[in-house]
């Protein structure tokens, strides 16, 4: 008899994700959830390879995620892992693949840009079922997703280069931010989100906008006052446009240790990269009008586990 328990590892530019849930249909429920932030990505949008130290700062969370699902979901037989931005644009990414299956017996799912763009799709909309035409934004640690689609079908994706991680990288070199810095990662941000437009609207109904991942979630926390994390609370929260400019406004203005220490819960790991995420998020906002957006705590590990047959 197959279980209905599965598991799925999202390997981001910025974290590593385990996901364990029950899986009825088209429903998923959460089980347990585990993040690490190992920073695969780190140096990558420079040198063009995954470094020593990040690629084995993923093997210990993938390590330790294989001891979790074993000794505490032993009828899970093989969990979905999947890697993204980082991995795709390294030149050493077959050496990592290679390496994590020897080292843990994971076989990785390499996912393309627009693959990743569904995978979150569904995902996103699997935690919030009362929704249906979505654009769904994930901004990650090295690219960002944007998928349109109505009941659970992707009409038009495009995965964009850029992302927290790759334009901190880029464009955020002082702690604080200089507003040069500032205004320079802005104008890329518009430019990358120019040549590549959408369209949305038709005939003045606006569909929802989602926001998933890191950036949008920390966010929802900050934004609620939460003091520990409660993934109820942060799905299904609503963000609007005034909310994430004073945000980006309050982050701009603060160091990285000033942040990690009053939101140590969600800014440890988060804190450098944080601004350049929320930048991308209100300039996309600002250029198609959206008011407002409701955060999911779905993402590519629950898209992930609705995909497997």
């Amino acid at each position: 008899m197959p279980s209905d328990l599965h598991a799925a590892i999202d390997i981001g530019t910025n974290t590593v994700l385990l996901l364990v849930a029950k899986k009825n249909g088209e429903i998923l429920t959460p089980v347990r959830e585990e993040q690490r932030i190992p920073r695969l990505g780190n140096g990558v949008d420079a040198s063009g390879n995954l470094s020593d130290a990040s690629m084995k700062r993923v093997l210990d969370a993938l390590q330790e995620y294989n001891e979790i699902i074993s000794s505490d979901y032993p009828q899970i037989q093989s969990p979905v892992v999947t890697a993204t931005s980082a991995v795709r644009d390294a030149a050493n990414r077959s050496y990592f693949i290679d390496k994590v299956r020897e080292e843990t017996g994971f076989e990785i799912r390499l996912l393309s840009g627009i693959e990743e763009a569904e995978y979150t799709f569904a995902g996103a909309l699997s935690m919030l079922p009362k929704i249906d035409e979505a654009v769904v934004i994930d901004i990650g640690g090295g690219s960002t997703e944007i998928a349109h689609g109505m009941k659970g079908v992707v009409r038009e994706s495009h995965s964009f280069d850029m992302g927290s991680v790759r334009f901190t990288e880029r464009f955020i070199g002082s702690d604080p931010p200089e507003e040069s810095q500032i205004r320079n990662c802005r104008e890329e941000i518009r430019k990358i989100l120019h040549n590549r437009p959408f369209k949305f609207q038709k005939e003045d109904v606006q569909p929802a906008l989602v926001g998933v991942a890191g950036t949008v979630t920390s966010l929802a926390f900050m934004d609620s006052g939460l003091s520990q994390y409660d993934s109820e609370q942060i799905n299904d929260y609503t963000l609007s446009t005034e909310n994430i400019s004073y945000w980006v406004d309050k982050i701009s203005k603060n160091t990285v240790r000033s942040l990690e220490e009053t939101y140590p819960v969600v800014m440890k790991g988060r804190a450098e990269i944080i601004l350049a995420g929320l930048l991308i998020l209100d300039e996309f906002m600002t250029l198609y009008n959206f008011p407002e957006l409701v955060v999911s705590t779905g993402g590519i590990r629950h898209g992930a586990i609705l995909s497997k047959n």
